[in-house]
């Protein structure tokens, strides 16, 4: 029922950010309407669905969508992978119309594909990574079956998918005259099917990266339209160096050329082409990224002879070092010299493991002593870890970077859009490699971030289990330390079942837990870890009965009657170690376990502390046990009537349940108090009970008055204000707490759960 509230020390003021900068005003601004009701939509699916008698889902009659939305919509589908044979079906019909459809990564059969897409009247198409089940000819018969996108389809991307030897797409292509576009990468993509592409009357972007073509000379079927082309990692490619360089001279209308290499295959174009001066005059784009052998004096003459060049890619190659490629002007320039060329290279390399884990290694250079926050940049390494979750040296690296961004307060600065994203991904990363220890160790890392512990939204129930994890696994004191404050802190954001589950899941985590707090008690050390190990224990107690007889049964009771006894003056570590021991008398099937001489004079001691805490927790602890009634007291008839005088007393003498309490608690519910409230013949007991719900019905008025309400605990109430023999003392307390209740309801309602709904008029 109580929880230990960790009171947030004041900060440093946050480092310096650019608030007029689009990056941050993007990330930090609201979600548009549109995303949220399609996330709503996405999440939810079914529910604005009928199925159809072959299971596919179908948008029910009344819903309608404009073509912008729906693109939208498969756009969230496809990014959150929610394409599969079964929801593609609400894109049949006529009910919505596609105009660039994106179907990345979907899982869905070729008769799935055509019922959904082939009938729109498509302009894009992006399909790349889809299921091994569809193949090229797949995609492009069912879209040549539809005579308006043959004519019309502009971009088509076919990226990893598959070129079936059993139904190949020989001449399939040449259906598609209108294809401008087109991006046919990591596939076995031959030099046949290279002669029928570049036939297409109307195509001005190819990308054949990383396929099966050994000769190049098809290309000049389309010279004089060719704009941009793509041929990174062309490693059959069998021509000599000359006869490629006299290709690509031909090419007189190019714009863009990529023939970087982010396989370190070796190849002496990149080189020869930076010595030609008669080729490719209109050029704009050269990225030759990963080649050997170039230099910042080659690569400033060929750019200087070419005057409309806006960019050129140089990220793991030995040029990029000289003022006139640093990126900071016109020429846009993707490398590793510096953090302009690192961001240009994340944005244009995303989808290239081995260049995102390149680019990570220079931020992370870069970064180490950054004072200023980047959330720009960390969302670029959001993104490379997202397209690259099974690539442990980019999760690695990613991790380290995003250390460098956040650290010494700079997260204090980023949009919590980012860092959830950035928790999240790497707990995935964590369950994607489980045996990796430097990963976990930078999840914890950054776990250990004020701010990201209190203010960012993440799946905190698997937090916390890595946390509990690590701790049970390691015995290093600095991160022992920090997972022990990760775990007092995130214990407080679990639910009763997750606390429930955790515990077991994790029955050692109590024991690891109070052997920490033996040792420093052994030691006489009270520090941080002692302090925070103590809270974490009291969190995870909090009605969670399992951890409660985890704690039992690990002689829990028995060290912490030692740590009272080790600290008699430390009020700090009394109701901590107070609290916890309140939250096992709420375990009524516990209470023979504390039911012994010893421990009743200890907590009988505490009652008359002068520190409000102390005396406030022995109290709870007391009410709950004598609340039982005589049949479960050890202690003879006078000393447990001693006990409640002694209770009632205490109380008493407490300021007004207004006071601030030094420790500040937090209840889950109300749900352990209503069977005190209900002990007329115990006024001390009734007395603590609703001392404790003004107390914080004062505090927190909008969560615990409504709690009353929601709860049922106002009949409770009711019943203590009804019965003439109700102790004065009590009663007074109760008449200020409905009147609080009866405040709150005033200014905002009752709850909606509990609002009837107005009756229908006959009229």
């Amino acid at each position: 029922m109580v929880r230990f509230l960790h009171v947030q020390s004041r900060q440093r003021a946050p480092p310096p950010i650019c608030s007029d900068c689009p990056a941050v005003q993007a990330e930090a601004s609201p979600y548009s309407l549109l995303d949220i009701c399609l996330s709503a939509l996405t999440a939810d699916l079914e529910k604005f669905c009928t199925e159809r008698r072959d299971g596919t889902l179908c948008l029910k009659e009344s819903e309608r969508l404009p073509q912008e939305v729906a693109d939208r919509l498969l756009q969230t589908m496809a990014f959150h992978e929610l394409l599969n044979d079964g929801t593609v079906g609400i894109f049949r019909g006529n009910q919505m119309r596609l105009k660039q459809a994106c179907i990345r990564k979907a899982k869905i059969s070729a008769l799935s594909f055509r019922k959904a897409f082939c009938h729109h009247k498509l302009v894009e198409l992006d399909a790349a990574g889809m299921n091994a089940d569809v193949t090229i000819a797949d995609i492009v018969s069912g879209l040549g079956s539809n005579k308006w996108i043959r004519q019309n389809l502009q971009c088509l991307v076919l990226d990893s998918l598959t070129l079936s030897l059993t139904n190949p797409c020989k001449g399939c292509f040449k259906q598609l005259s209108g294809l401008r576009v087109l991006s046919i990468t990591n596939v076995l993509f031959h030099n046949e099917d290279l002669v029928e592409v570049a036939s297409l009357p109307r195509l001005e972007s190819l990308d054949i990266s990383n396929t099966s073509v050994t000769d190049i000379t098809a290309l000049l079927a389309c010279k004089d339209r060719l704009k941009s082309l793509s041929m990174h990692y062309l490693k059959y490619l069998s021509m000599s160096t000359q006869q490629v360089l006299d290709i690509l001279r031909e090419l007189k209308y190019l714009n863009h050329l990529d023939i970087s290499d982010d396989q370190q295959f070796t190849s002496d174009i990149p080189v020869s082409l930076l010595e030609q001066k008669d080729i490719l005059p209109h050029l704009e784009s050269l990225d030759i990224s990963g080649s050997k052998f170039i230099t910042d004096e080659a690569v400033e003459a060929f750019v200087k002879q070419r005057p409309a060049m806006q960019f050129v890619g140089l990220l793991a190659t030995d040029a990029g070092y000289s003022e006139f490629l640093s990126g900071e002007g016109s020429l846009k320039v993707s490398g590793g010299a510096n953090e302009i060329q690192i961001s240009e290279a994340l944005k244009r390399y995303s989808e290239r493991s081995y260049f995102v884990k390149e680019a990570f290694f220079r931020l992370f250079t870069q970064t180490c002593f950054m004072k200023v926050t980047k959330p720009e940049i960390l969302k670029l390494v959001i993104i490379g870890m997202r397209n690259h979750p099974l690539d442990l040296a980019v999760q690695l690296t990613a991790s380290a970077c995003c250390l460098n961004l956040t650290r010494q307060g700079l997260a204090a600065g980023m949009p919590v859009r980012l860092l959830s994203d950035v928790i999240h991904l790497l707990l995935k990363a964590v369950e994607n490699f489980p045996e990796q220890q430097q990963l976990q160790k930078n999840c914890l890392l950054l776990l250990s971030s004020v701010r990201i512990l209190q203010d960012v939204p993440f799946n905190r129930f698997e937090a916390a289990k890595l946390v509990m994890q690590w701790l049970c696994n390691h015995e290093n004191q600095n991160m022992q330390r920090m997972a022990v404050n990760i775990s007092s802190i995130l214990a407080l954001k679990l639910s009763s079942e997750q606390t429930a589950q955790l515990s077991a899941e994790l029955y050692i985590v109590v024991g690891e837990l109070l052997e920490i707090v033996e040792q420093k008690t052994n030691l006489n050390e009270v520090d941080t870890t002692f302090m925070f190990t103590l809270s974490a224990l009291w969190n995870l107690t909090d009605e969670s009965p399992t951890t409660c007889r985890h704690f039992i049964d690990n002689q829990g009771l028995e060290l912490f009657m030692r740590v009272l006894e080790f600290f008699p003056s430390d009020s700090s570590i009394q109701h901590k170690v107070l609290g916890l021991l309140n939250n096992v008398a709420e375990v009524r099937e516990l209470h023979s376990k504390l039911m012994w001489k010893d421990f009743i004079d200890t907590i009988g001691e505490l009652l008359c502390s002068t520190e409000i805490e102390v005396s406030y927790f022995s109290a709870g602890i007391i009410a709950h046990l004598i609340s039982r009634g005589e049949q479960a007291w050890t202690l003879s008839p006078t000393q447990r009537k001693s006990l409640m005088e002694q209770l009632h007393s205490a109380v008493l003498k407490w300021p007004t349940p207004r006071c601030k309490m030094v420790a500040l608690v937090a209840y889950r519910s109300f749900s352990p108090f209503y069977p005190l409230l209900d002990c007329f013949t115990i006024p001390g007991v009734q007395l603590w009970a609703v001392w404790a719900i003004q107390h914080v019905c004062c505090k927190t008025p909008a969560r615990y008055c409504s709690m009353l309400i929601e709860e049922g605990g106002l009949r409770h109430l009711r019943d203590i204000k009804e019965n003439e023999q109700t102790d004065p003392d009590v009663l007074q307390i109760t008449a200020e707490i409905l009147d609080s209740v009866d405040t709150h309801i005033r200014y905002y309602g009752k709850p909606k759960s509990l609002q009837k709904p107005e009756a229908k008029s006959n009229g």
